[in-house]
């Protein structure tokens, strides 16, 4: 497995915002977005068998983990490392264009979905199917950066919504807050909004954290 980070910090994003986090952070990801914040994950990184992960995860003491990327669906070993963390809560963040069908999460895992939006510039790509394979206790997260994202997200979720949390994200510094806040109570949604803790901590530019 790929590995270019393993670090703990606080969840700045996600229903565990705020909490002790082990961010386990994979190398290499299919997707281009426009606002991605983690370019440095593309390529760079060390290769770490899932054992060589799982010590170094127990070695930060917290049993909260997330699973991150770039996307970690591209790990071949991925189903190896969920089997070591049994007993954690794990957050598995996947970027919604890979099938997630083919991992059974067992007590206390549980996916964070993205829905590229339009202004991504990755949309065409989600694989919608996924929907189908959410449970109530997996989230589905749309990061927006503009009103017809927005728009596009509402449709999605008419159209493709079974189970699951449901949160609306601003693409940090592109899309004011308080429009969006006033969106989702105008439309009378049943979304979870939410900022990017970490960036209001440390700015836009720290990384490890």
């Amino acid at each position: 497995m790929q590995v270019n980070e393993i670090f703990l910090s606080i969840q700045g994003e996600s229903l565990s915002s705020g909490f002790p986090t082990i961010f386990v952070r994979f190398t290499g990801c299919n997707l281009r977005c426009s606002y991605c914040d983690t370019t440095y994950a593309y390529e760079d990184g060390v290769q770490m068998s899932p054992v060589e992960i799982f010590e170094q995860v127990k070695r930060l003491h917290y049993k909260r983990v997330c699973i991150t990327g770039g996307e970690p669906l591209l790990q071949v070993d991925l189903k190896e490392l969920l089997a070591l963390l049994e007993g954690y809560i794990v957050t598995i963040e996947t970027n919604g264009a890979v099938s997630i069908e083919d991992i059974l999460l067992t007590e206390g895992h549980s996916w964070v979905m993205d829905m590229k939006a339009p202004s991504s510039g990755c949309s065409e790509n989600m694989m919608l199917d996924n929907f189908k394979y959410l449970r109530n206790e997996d989230e589905i997260k749309f990061v927006i950066g503009s009103r017809a994202d927005y728009d596009w997200a509402k449709e999605i979720i008419k159209s493709n919504y079974l189970k699951g949390t449901i949160t609306f994200s601003p693409v940090y510094r592109k899309i004011n807050y308080e429009d969006m806040v006033n969106w989702i109570l105008s439309d009378r949604l049943d979304v979870r909004f939410q900022i990017q803790l970490h960036k209001l901590i440390w700015g836009v530019d720290k990384t490890g954290v």
